[in-house]
């Protein structure tokens, strides 16, 4: 069996763009300027789609932040999604060791009776703001170095210019080609935009179920207290 022994398929946006409105019977020679500029943004408003639709693994990265004592609230970078695991950098006999902390809601964090109480942090409150920040309880006392956590962040935004790449990864090109065909036919071919959806949906959900770490998963019941006094 003779194969190509290649690995390099890796579409362009605008190559994309041409065979999503081939999937809406729309011929490349019949494409006029207009036509790109709703494919881009048709484009970004998918990838905004697939961000909220939950964690995209290529889009994690892990992120730093010096912690200050006395400081308890921490700006994040706005194209943040959300965060994820959290954990404290203690300096212990001059080593760095690692301390996971908990998410807690707006709630919770109201609830507490002294915010401004310093000692090491066991919680961390993500405030979604359009510039979002973190604020840790209790507030860093100085025993600490860092605030290490994962996040979600925004896919890049894609453009026509220059040959560039949607920022996704092989297995999820499929579900973009449908998902871009059924909004651009929503415009341009309204009569298959029921046809495309589907296959749209179908394409995600498949490509959707490899979006995962495979890792073990355990639930078991709390027999006692994490913290004690």
């Amino acid at each position: 069996m003779t194969t190509s022994n290649q690995y390099q398929f890796s579409p362009s946006l605008g190559e994309i763009t041409l065979y999503a409105f081939n999937l809406c019977g729309i011929r490349s020679t019949a494409l006029l300027q207009e036509h790109m500029e709703s494919a881009r943004m048709a484009t970004n408003m998918l990838l905004g789609r697939w961000s909220s639709e939950g964690v995209n693994l290529w889009a994690v990265d892990l992120q730093t932040i010096p912690l200050v004592q006395g400081q308890a609230t921490y700006t994040v970078p706005s194209n943040t999604i959300v965060m994820l695991d959290a954990y404290v950098v203690q300096n212990s006999g001059g080593a760095s060791i690692n301390r996971l902390i908990l998410p807690i809601s707006r709630t919770e964090y109201a609830s507490y009776p002294n915010p401004t109480q310093q000692g090491f942090p066991t919680t961390w409150w993500f405030d979604r703001l359009l510039s979002p920040t973190v604020t840790l309880w209790p507030v860093p006392d100085g025993n600490e170095s860092a605030l290490n956590y994962y996040r979600v962040r925004q896919i890049q935004d894609s453009n026509f210019t220059n040959g560039q790449n949607v920022e996704i990864p092989y297995y999820f090109l499929e579900s973009f080609a449908y998902g871009l065909a059924q909004r651009l036919a929503m415009i341009w071919a309204p009569d298959k935009a029921m046809a495309l959806k589907p296959f749209a949906d179908e394409a995600y959900q498949i490509a959707a179920s490899q979006n995962i770490e495979t890792a073990q998963y355990y639930i078991s019941p709390t027999i006692s207290s994490y913290w004690r006094a």
